[in-house]
């Protein structure tokens, strides 16, 4: 008799949403690595051969270790930045240039440091072009347009933009707040529902048109989820109440399974379905101690 998998009633899979989410899907890797690691190593370089230089090549020295530090640090948050932007369908630009503004401080920072009294420009300005248009090659420039949908009004894709950022920010903050449990089992579930929830932020960028439906799912709920998580990880610190983990777990169960059937409703344009998901939703939130409050018309 073949060997079969175990699917009883008490199952961990039949705990699980059936269209659950997992936590990487459609994620991508980081462009953070070894390569922005090394700009904040190769600096210290400066601080060695600044003790053994007069007073003026001391400050020299340092001052390029500085501007060095200071353009690993805009690179490594321009790629964290870009990566954010490229995970989007609809998204803005990044307000500072921080890779950009990281060239030409390397630019600075090498010229600085192949600076010596009475010696030639030459070389400074040599090291300050080499480094500043390296560096630009190595990791590019940072996105320079805002991204949306063709056909779509501007500011209706501005708007769309807003509120995933604020959902994100819930997401993050929920993340932030169950780290502090150090629960591995409680993240994973946490990651699976946010990877969920970002399904559904795909599918509005997707078509604008869909945030009108689903702005309290991504204000009001997700900044109700915000506050039981929060509420929850001060509990469980305390005593590890383990009914406490069970009423989160559920919690997180029942969003899980309503921001995917609204996503499926939203790819299915069911009006019906979607109000009838809302008042669940706010139901379960409402016995969780967290009142939504009423969006104004």
């Amino acid at each position: 008799m073949p060997a079969q998998r175990f699917g009883g009633q008490y199952s961990p899979e039949n705990s699980r949403p059936p269209e659950a989410a997992k936590p990487f899907a459609g994620q991508r890797r980081s462009r953070v690595g070894g390569r922005v690691n090394a700009l904040f190593i190769v600096p210290l370089i400066f601080v060695v051969t600044a003790f053994g230089r007069g007073p003026v090549g001391l400050a020299l020295d340092l001052g390029a270790c500085g501007l060095l530090l200071g353009a690993a640090w805009l690179t490594r948050e321009g790629l964290l930045a870009e990566d954010a932007f490229d995970a989007r369908t609809v998204a803005r630009r990044p307000a500072l240039p921080r890779k950009i503004i990281g060239s030409v401080l390397t630019g600075l920072g090498l010229a600085l440091g192949g600076f010596h009294p009475g010696g030639s420009l030459l070389a400074p300005a040599i090291f300050a072009v080499l480094g500043a248009g390296l560096h630009l090659a190595a990791f590019g420039p940072d996105p320079l347009r805002d991204k949306g949908i063709a056909g779509f009004d501007p500011a209706q894709t501005d708007r769309v933009a807003t509120a995933i950022e604020g959902a994100e920010a819930y997401l993050v903050a929920m993340r932030a707040a169950i780290v502090t449990v150090a629960d591995r089992a409680l993240l994973e579930h946490v990651d699976r529902f946010a990877a969920t929830a970002r399904k559904m932020f795909r599918t509005i960028e997707a078509d604008p048109r869909d945030l009108t439906a689903s702005r309290r799912y991504l204000g009001v709920y997700l900044m109700g989820a915000r506050d039981a998580t929060v509420d929850f990880a001060g509990l469980y610190q305390k005593n590890h109440d383990p009914a406490a983990r069970r009423n989160y777990e559920a919690l997180l169960t029942d969003l899980e399974t309503n921001f995917a059937a609204q996503t499926q409703a939203l790819l299915a344009n069911d009006k019906s379905q979607l109000d009838i998901q809302i008042d669940v939703l706010r139901e379960r939130l409402e016995q969780e101690g967290v009142r939504p409050a009423k969006p104004a018309p």
